[in-house]
C-alpha cells in the first residue's frame, strides 16, 4: 500500500465529507438473515473451544467421514443483517450517504435484525428474507444459504411496494443506483429488463452511477451469465455503469465472453478489468481478490494493495463493504487508484473490527496504516 496514496486519500475524503449527507443512493433487491459460526475443533470447556483455522483441514475432516458419519459442531459468533444489498447499504449509511434499500427483509414486518437499519435508512420490503449459515475460516468462508423467499422478489411484488412513477422519482434522486446478487435472485433479470426500458430512460439529468455485483455466478448457466452481461452493458446507454467482481467472478466474466484466463497477479488481474471493461464498452470494471484490487475506467487501469490481516474479526460482507467505498469513491470524483483506496479501507476496518466505519473512521484507519 502506497503511504502517499493513503494520506492523499484521507485527505480528499475529510475534505469531501459534508458532501456525503447530501447524496442519495437505492440499493437493491436481497436481503438475508446472517448467522456467523465458527467449526470447533477441539472443545475444551463449555466457554472456551479451539475452531478449525484452515478450511481445508476441516475439508479433511469431512471427505473423512465420506461412508461413515461424522458430528460437527457451530459455535454462534453473531446473528447480523446479510445480502450483499444490506451489508453494502449499511456501510453508505454508516459513510454518511441518504439510503433507500428495496428488498426482501420481512413482511408483513420486518424481521428483527433489520431494525437497527430500518431506523437509519428508508426500506421497503417486499417479501421474507433470506437465510445463511456462514462457517468462517481463517482462509475463506462457506456461505450455507436457504433461499426459498427469493423468488418472491420480482417486478410485480417490488412495484406492488414501489409504484412504477415513484420508482422513477426515487432513481432520479439518486447520485448512485446499487443493483447486487443478481446470482441468487433468480427473478431479477426480468426485473432488469423492465427497468433498463421503462425506468431508466425516463431519469434524465448527469448520468448517475449504476453498480452491478453479480454474487458468485458460478452455479447459474453461461448462457444465463452472457445474457445479464449484455444486459448490463445496455445500460451505458442513460447510466455510467460500475461493474464490480471478485477474483472468482471476474474468472467466470473472462471465461464466457471469451477473454482467457485469470491469474491472481497485479499485472493480470489489472489486465482482466481492462479487457472486461473493453468487451462491455462500460464505465469502469473493479476486481477486488483478497489482498489487493484493480478496475480500469475511461482514464486507464491501476491496482491498489490493500491493508490485509491474517486474524480478521468478520470476512462475511468484506466485498461489499469495498463496493460501498469504491462506489463511495467514484461518487465523490476522486481518481481511480483513490477510489480503490478508499474501497481497501473500507472493507479492512470492517473486517478488523466488524463495523461499517463512519467518514471520520475512514479518515483515520487510512492516515494510521
Amino acid at each position: 500500500m502506497s503511504e502517499s496514496l493513503a494520506i492523499s486519500t484521507a485527505t480528499q475524503l475529510r475534505a469531501a465529507a459534508p458532501r456525503l449527507a447530501k447524496m442519495k443512493t437505492v440499493v437493491g433487491f436481497d436481503g438475508f438473515v446472517d448467522t456467523i459460526l465458527k467449526v470447533v475443533k477441539t472443545r475444551q470447556s463449555p466457554t472456551k473451544y479451539t475452531p478449525y483455522a484452515k478450511m481445508s483441514e476441516w475439508a479433511e475432516k469431512v471427505a473423512a467421514a465420506a461412508g461413515l458419519s461424522a458430528n460437527f459442531e457451530f459455535a454462534k459468533q453473531m446473528v447480523k443483517l446479510g445480502g450483499n444489498g444490506p451489508i453494502m447499504a449499511n456501510a453508505l449509511d454508516a459513510a454518511g450517504l441518504a439510503v433507500t434499500y428495496i428488498g426482501n427483509l420481512g413482511k408483513p414486518a420486518l424481521h428483527p435484525v433489520f431494525d437497527d437499519f430500518a431506523q437509519r435508512a428508508k426500506v421497503i420490503s417486499v417479501a421474507e428474507p433470506g437465510y445463511t449459515d456462514a462457517l468462517e475460516f481463517d482462509d475463506g468462508k462457506l456461505m450455507l444459504g436457504k433461499h426459498e423467499s427469493l423468488k418472491e422478489v420480482n417486478w410485480a411484488t417490488i412495484t406492488a411496494h414501489l409504484p412504477e412513477a415513484k420508482m422513477i422519482t426515487l432513481f432520479r434522486e439518486a447520485g448512485l443506483i446499487a443493483m447486487v446478487n443478481w446470482t441468487m435472485l433468480t427473478q431479477i433479470t426480468p426485473v432488469l429488463q423492465k427497468l433498463l426500458t421503462r425506468v431508466m430512460p425516463k431519469l434524465g439529468g448527469e448520468k448517475r452511477c449504476v453498480f452491478f455485483d453479480l454474487a458468485d455466478p458460478a452455479k447459474r448457466s453461461r448462457e444465463d451469465l452472457l445474457e445479464v452481461l449484455k444486459l448490463i452493458a445496455k445500460f451505458e446507454k442513460h447510466t455510467r455503469v460500475i461493474l464490480g467482481l471478485n477474483l472468482g467472478e471476474a474468472r467466470q466474466v473472462s471465461e464466457v465472453l471469451g477473454l482467457g484466463e485469470v491469474e491472481e497477479t497485479y499485472g493480470t488481474v489489472t489486465h482482466a478489468a481492462s479487457r472486461i471493461r473493453a468487451a462491455l464498452k462500460v464505465d469502469t470494471v473493479v476486481v477486488h481478490p483478497v489482498q489487493f484490487a484493480a478496475a480500469a475506467d475511461a482514464n486507464g487501469a491501476t491496482h491498489v494493495v490493500g491493508p490485509f490481516t491474517a486474524k480478521p474479526k468478520i470476512t462475511t460482507g468484506a466485498g461489499d463493504h469495498f463496493n460501498a467505498g469504491f462506489c463511495i469513491g467514484r461518487m465523490l470524483g476522486l481518481g481511480l487508484a483513490e477510489s480503490l483506496q478508499t474501497g481497501v479501507a473500507t472493507s479492512g476496518y470492517y473486517v478488523r473490527s466488524a463495523k461499517s466505519p463512519g467518514a471520520a473512521d475512514l479518515v483515520k484507519f487510512l492516515r494510521t496504516l
